[in-house]
């Protein structure tokens, strides 16, 4: 019997942002243009920026959200210490024994992929340079991944804890003050859950950190272990707010609610970042600072508006207990974390084949989550492995269920 205290919506929401994270790193060998990824495809497209400038928009802002809502519910039912301990254990460890175990991975990918663009891929070579890599250590220690969101969760995990404790003691010391602070508190929660404006209160000071990024859009900060300030606030405020969100249960509701307004500057958002972005090469235009300022206010008003819908349809479509999506729910972390290396290997696999774009990514795609899923459900979802990344361990599902179909076949 499903536990209906879970809520299947969020669950649903967080695997999507998991998700939509393969197909994203899937679609960038067929960019129209070289971006510095391991793989270069043959078939490319316009069709596939646009996908991917829409998606590096929100997903990882989702996710973060979710996060932080999930972390002050964890917080407030099983206490500091096993919330404490929680973090460490699904988040430090797979961190930093999943970098020893990707890493070498990955610059086999980057090896192979530089190769293949010359039309020949030397297999044995590439995965010998991908592991020798680790004899240059501690040089590019935990760096290089695509597992720096973990590194960015538990810096802001510590940031809010350490804010929540220095409230905490500020307003323990001073009692008028923590009476005025309480009372504008509810007011801007009440303001926050009915105005029509709030959107734009949250995402100005996501459009400010946006400006101090050399890119436009947000970076990704994987190349050192040094925080990369803007992009660590403005995944803090995303964190910081699903926090609050799981505190007042009218702001999730006002949040989350589909609206046609919303909708609708939502698409405008997208056309507007979407035509200006394409001067964001051209630092030499008259009025760039302009054009830059336009963009990354529009920019976060439309990642706000897309994680709100996002969540909102989620809400809608899968607010009810399934023991399917909670499945998916459950594997999306480990799928996720292992991803990106059979994401690239494939990539190289079909780099040189004649077929169109769209079904190279499907199948990649498709591919590398029926793989992950296999791999989770055969050796993680019941082993330690599975109670280091879902909590507990929990029972198989597809190899239990094939072997009583073939049993009920036997038969």
């Amino acid at each position: 019997m499903l536990d209906n205290k879970r809520l299947d919506y969020l669950d649903a929401a967080r695997a999507f942002a998991l998700l939509l994270g393969i197909v994203f790193h899937a679609s960038l060998s067929f960019m129209p243009m070289f971006i510095g990824w391991a793989v270069m495809d043959v078939s490319t497209s316009s069709i596939v920026s646009v996908f991917v400038m829409v998606a590096h928009s929100f997903r990882m802002e989702l996710f973060f959200l979710i996060a932080g809502f999930f972390s002050r519910m964890s917080l407030h039912s099983h206490g500091m210490s096993n919330f404490l301990g929680s973090r460490t254990l699904r988040i430090a460890v797979p961190f930093a024994v999943g970098w020893f175990l990707l890493r070498p991975l990955l610059v086999s990918g980057w090896v192979m992929g530089g190769e293949s663009i010359r039309g020949e891929v030397n297999v044995s070579g590439g995965l010998m340079a991908g592991f020798s890599s680790l004899a240059k250590l501690p040089s590019d220690l935990f760096v290089g991944t695509h597992l720096w969101f973990l590194y960015y969760l538990l810096m802001i995990s510590a940031l809010v804890i350490l804010l929540r404790y220095l409230l905490g003691y500020l307003l323990r010391s001073c009692k008028p003050l923590e009476q005025k602070l309480l009372r504008m508190a509810d007011v801007s929660m009440v303001w926050m859950s009915t105005s029509k404006v709030a959107i734009l209160a949250l995402a100005t000071p996501t459009a400010v950190c946006l400006w101090f990024i050399s890119h436009w859009s947000v970076d990704t900060p994987d190349k050192s272990l040094v925080p990369h300030y803007p992009v660590l606030l403005i995944y803090g405020g995303f964190f910081l707010f699903g926090w609050l969100l799981h505190r007042e249960a009218a702001l999730m509701e006002q949040f989350s609610r589909l609206t046609w307004n919303k909708l609708l500057l939502c698409l405008l958002g997208l056309v507007v970042t979407g035509w200006i972005y394409t001067l964001s090469v051209k630092p030499s235009h008259p009025h760039y600072n302009l054009l830059k300022a336009a963009f990354v206010f529009c920019h976060a008003i439309t990642m706000w508006l897309l994680v709100a819908l996002t969540i909102g349809l989620c809400k809608r479509f899968f607010d009810r207990p399934s023991q399917t999506m909670r499945y998916l729910a459950d594997s999306s972390y480990w799928l996720y974390l292992i991803h990106l290396p059979i994401v690239i290997f494939l990539q190289i696999a079909v780099a040189e084949l004649g077929w169109h774009w769209s079904l190279k990514l499907i199948s990649i795609s498709l591919a590398t989550i029926v793989l992950s899923i296999l791999i989770y459900d055969a050796f993680v979802r019941s082993t330690v492995i599975g109670r280091v990344l879902n909590g507990k361990r929990k029972p198989r599902n597809i190899f239990i269920g094939m072997n009583l179909f073939k049993k009920a076949w036997g038969r």
